[in-house]
């Protein structure tokens, strides 16, 4: 699990830019620290995690609707949290949907994957991606109040951004308040203007917590708004836009017992109210609303963590916890999803059992019951219009899915930590995978459920070698997933218009229908740093990356929308308050593809960076610390199309970039 926040340390020129790999988790853990989210300055999630190894992201609209994905897996089986609690929007519904998180105001940025996932739902199969802040505040400063402003320019885009946190208590109680807004025009690419790509965002929270010497109890409300265009295609052409709003509520608490049986008993409880409106200008040339999407969502989980036993094999540790969801959805004027109610309730078992010698064993399970309700559609199974309406009918579907994982952690000699593990996950059908039935214009898809889709059955080897002290820094992993009844889109090669008796004359949208076959997927993903010259306090030193998924059906078809093999190394400079680097990023043709896909070309990102950190004199300054720097990023100014995106053969990415950045703590 993650670790509890804590009071944000300053930031050491030392430290600044050392590849954070975590060994006391039983799965490979990434982790985007505060530090390089300051000097990153991501506008999304997808942005933050976009070139790390194992992770791409769908890029739909870049900089700000691009959702992460994980080992080729997104939307259902990458869960998007923030504190613990789901995020409460709808972009795991279409790619064209921007998650309601801004990174800016992060502590940091986690992807989880393997067992730990199980407390977090079967959704989680592909892993978690958890945005950790002190929204609900869990600490009062040393000082009395401490925070963080951030600023930065960007050239490809002219964007502008600003962001602040502040923190602060006494006597017992904390407070906490925080706001972002950001603005871009449309990005310039090789040659010209990816028209229709810009983007506005704004947000803020508050919060406050009553903090004792046995836990703390608090509760936040945070606000988001954005508008952001749709490049590429029709959307473009329409001059689409989204609007995403959301209201979000968080509560949770922590208490440590004198005695009995629990060491720590802890809670989350959120709930949130999410709408966009998706505009532009439709079939009757008039410039309005074509779509609005809603999703009211709640969640709650209590965890109680019980003391350490020990037994004659060794000190067993554990949690136990109970999780329950209810998220309803609602799409008006574009039909392409009928009001549909998903409920969860599930309990889940965490144990661990360190036996000595630097040898560890955890074990975990989870059962779940989901009931989903909303009206079903029979078409035909051609999915091509006959001489009948499809018929419609109202339908519940209840699901019980039941999940497992075992796994080993053993410290070897020079630092270094090795782990295996396996894993058995079950995930139901989501709403619209079971009752999608019409057009879905911003993605320019017209899309089918599948009522009687089954339980989705993920069976995961993994293997792991990590360390995390001294000049060598390694976060290595290779896994293998095989799955019975993998649920995807696949693409029947029709075409339609805006309705269903248009298919297969229509030429608008591709027909895609949820089905499920098996298949599978595996991979590798290899990060590491090695400090190789003392320079003043510091170090210069090299870095290397590389990663891949191979992802295939039993018939020897291919998985779509999979990312490239990439590779990538360069070197760095951190010393005396300065960080430098300059790294390259290289992408594989990816010729692996589904079909009605085409080939997607390789490309090269090389990135350079410069920045100084200066400690201050808080009594004089009113700021413990000042980071001025400058980043580069696409500087050979190359075409990148990302093969994981469903904009790929319309859109590129942004060309050639300078970013400024100023960062203050105090």
């Amino acid at each position: 699990p993650s670790a509890q926040p804590s009071a944000p340390a300053a930031v050491s020129a030392r430290t600044t830019g050392v590849l954070p790999v975590v060994t006391n988790t039983f799965s490979p853990v990434t982790v985007i620290p505060q530090e390089r989210i300051a000097r990153d300055q991501p506008r999304t999630l997808g942005d933050a995690l976009f070139d790390q190894p194992g992770i791409s992201s769908s890029t739909y609209a870049p900089g700000a609707a691009s959702r992460p994905i994980i080992r080729g897996l997104d939307n259902a089986r990458v869960r998007i949290q923030e504190n613990g609690i789901v995020n409460g929007g709808v972009s795991d519904l279409g790619e064209d949907h921007a998650v309601p998180v801004n990174p800016l105001n992060a502590g940091r940025i986690e992807v989880i994957r393997g067992p730990a996932t199980l407390r977090y739902g079967s959704g989680a199969i592909g892993g978690v991606v958890s945005a950790e802040n002190n929204q609900v505040p869990t600490f009062i400063p040393a000082r009395g109040v401490t925070g963080q402003v951030t600023t930065g320019y960007t050239t490809v885009d002219n964007g502008r951004l600003g962001a602040a946190s502040v923190d602060a208590g006494a006597d017992g109680i904390a407070v906490h308040a925080d706001g972002f807004k950001t603005a871009t025009d449309s990005y310039a690419i090789p040659g010209g203007i990816q028209r229709n790509s810009a983007t506005e965002s704004q947000g803020g929270s508050v919060g406050i917590s009553a903090i004792g010497d046995r836990g703390f109890v608090g509760l936040s409300f945070s606000h988001y708004d954005a508008i952001y265009q749709i490049p590429g295609g029709e959307a473009e052409e329409a001059r689409t836009r989204l609007t995403p709003n959301q209201d979000r509520l968080l509560a949770r608490g922590e208490y440590r017992p004198l005695n009995g049986p629990f060491e720590v008993l802890r809670f989350w409880a959120g709930g949130s109210v999410y709408r966009h409106e998706e505009i532009g200008i439709g079939e009757d040339g008039i410039d309005g609303v074509q779509a609005i999407f809603k999703n009211r969502e709640v969640e709650a989980r209590f965890e109680a963590q019980h003391v350490p036993v020990v037994t004659a094999l060794g000190t067993l540790t554990g949690a136990v916890g109970v999780q329950a969801g209810r998220r309803v959805l609602n799409s008006q004027l574009e039909s392409f999803l009928p009001p549909t109610e998903s409920r969860m309730l599930a309990g889940y078992l965490f144990e661990e059992l360190a036996v000595g010698g630097g040898l560890r064993f955890q074990a975990a399970g989870r059962i779940e019951g989901d009931r989903l309700n909303s009206i079903a559609t029979q078409f035909p199974g051609t999915y091509l219009p006959d001489d009948t309406d499809p018929a419609r009918y109202a339908l519940t579907r209840r699901f019980a899915p039941k999940s497992a994982s075992i796994g080993a952690l053993q410290d070897l000699p020079y630092g270094f930590v090795a782990s295996l593990n396996g894993s058995y996950v079950e995930r139901a059908p989501t709403g619209y995978e079971l009752f999608s039935q019409g057009p879905h214009d911003a993605t320019a898809t017209f899309e089918i459920g599948d009522p009687t889709l089954r339980l989705e059955r993920a069976r995961t080897v993994e293997i792991s070698l990590r360390r995390a002290e001294g000049p060598l820094r390694l976060d290595a992993t290779g896994y293998y997933t095989r799955y019975t009844g993998f649920i995807y889109k696949r693409d029947t090669g029709n075409r339609c218009d805006d309705d269903f008796a248009s298919c297969g004359s229509g030429d608008e949208l591709r027909q895609v229908v949820y089905s499920q076959a098996n298949a599978t997927f595996y991979g590798a993903e290899i990060g590491a740093q090695l400090d190789l010259l003392p320079v003043g306090d510091g170090w210069a030193g090299l870095e290397a990356q590389y990663d891949f998924v191979r992802a295939q059906f039993d018939d020897g078809s291919y998985v779509p929308r999979i990312p490239p093999h990439r590779l990538g190394g360069g070197a760095y400079l951190r010393a005396d308050g300065w960080f430098a680097r300059i790294n390259l990023l290289h992408a594989f043709d990816h010729t692996e593809i589904a079909p009605f896909e085409t080939v997607t070309p390789g490309w090269n990102d090389l990135r350079a960076e410069l920045a100084y950190t200066q400690a201050l004199d808080p009594a004089v300054y009113g700021a413990t610390e000042v980071t001025l720097g400058l980043q580069g990023r696409n500087l050979l100014d190359d075409d990148i199309r990302n093969s994981a995106s469903f904009k790929k053969d319309e859109i590129l990415l942004p060309g050639r970039n300078l970013r400024l950045f100023l960062t203050a703590r105090f």
